[in-house]
């Protein structure tokens, strides 16, 4: 068997930092708890890792529950302002390990709201980074994650008010690209801003050829990665064999008997798991 990688795949720049923060964290703070707010990662293994080391999880709605004076890291979706309050009122120590990019587009938000502008925020609605990003508006967003939700959008009978169309750092481009399209036929005073991260369609672009040379196609990540599944979806329309797995574990008995396989991974997903994998194809 022949074995394949994407040339872009496994953790990004902003998973990859708040894990190293996570750790120097851990490190740092061995005589008090050590909360993350939500899962670091979306890989139930490392966090697993993570949690033998010590860390705790804690989900942003049920902040009485993390003890005053621990160390709490905010993962790389970020959070709401309201939230980083309720933990200085605790007299938490807060480590912040948003992703940069997730953090310009809170900053751009709450720019552009306190204009006066409407910001569109293209997404994945229930997604942490979404909902954090809302959280710094001055004034509600408009959030659409279809484009038939785009095409349903109805603007009043004034069509002067100006709007900003945004999106969610790992959002699908051709989505975003397909929803800006729609609004821009729509509304009349409409910046594009693009946020999505360079990195999310060098995957996409790398995966796509990728498929052009296997038989079949592993992705990678944790069962709840938005980001992962966006891959698995882009491998299954492209190429005979796809699985979406977490661990090497997880390989369907079909993979063994193809000639080529590839390989690739989610945002979130560790080397040590992609190198599993490849090692159990190769036994």
């Amino acid at each position: 068997m022949e074995i394949y990688f994407a040339s872009v795949m496994g953790f990004c720049f902003g998973v990859e930092r708040a894990v190293e923060i996570a750790e120097k964290t851990l490190t740092e703070y061995k005589n008090i708890k050590v909360y993350s707010l939500g899962p670091l990662i979306h890989n139930e293994e490392f966090l697993a890792e993570l949690s033998s080391k010590g860390l705790l999880i804690c989900d942003e709605n049920n902040i009485e529950e993390i003890e005053e004076e621990s160390a709490v890291i905010i993962r790389a979706h970020g959070v709401r302002p309201a939230i980083i309050s309720k933990l200085e009122e605790k007299k938490c120590i807060i480590v912040d390990a948003t992703c940069p990019r997730v953090k310009a587009s809170q900053t751009m938000v709450s720019k552009y709201t306190g204009e006066g502008k409407h910001v569109i925020l293209s997404g994945d609605k229930n997604h942490g980074e979404v909902k954090s990003i809302a959280g710094f508006a001055k004034k509600p967003l408009i959030q659409l994650q279809t484009t038939r939700e785009a095409e349903n959008f109805a603007l009043g009978d004034d069509n002067s008010d100006e709007y900003v169309l945004m999106s969610q750092t790992t959002f699908s481009p051709d989505e975003f690209e397909k929803i800006q399209t729609i609004l821009q036929n729509k509304i009349n005073k409409l910046t594009v801003k693009n946020t999505i991260c360079p990195a999310t369609k060098e995957r996409q672009n790398s995966l796509l050829e990728l498929c052009s040379r296997v038989e079949g196609v592993l992705v990678i990540g944790g069962k709840n990665s938005a980001n992962t599944k966006r891959l698995f979806q882009t491998a299954k329309e492209n190429c005979k064999f796809a699985a979406h797995i977490q661990t090497a574990d997880d390989i369907p008995e079909d993979f063994f008997k193809l000639h080529t396989v590839g390989i690739t991974a989610g945002a979130s997903t560790p080397a040590k798991i992609i190198e599993e994998v490849k090692n159990k194809l190769n036994f």
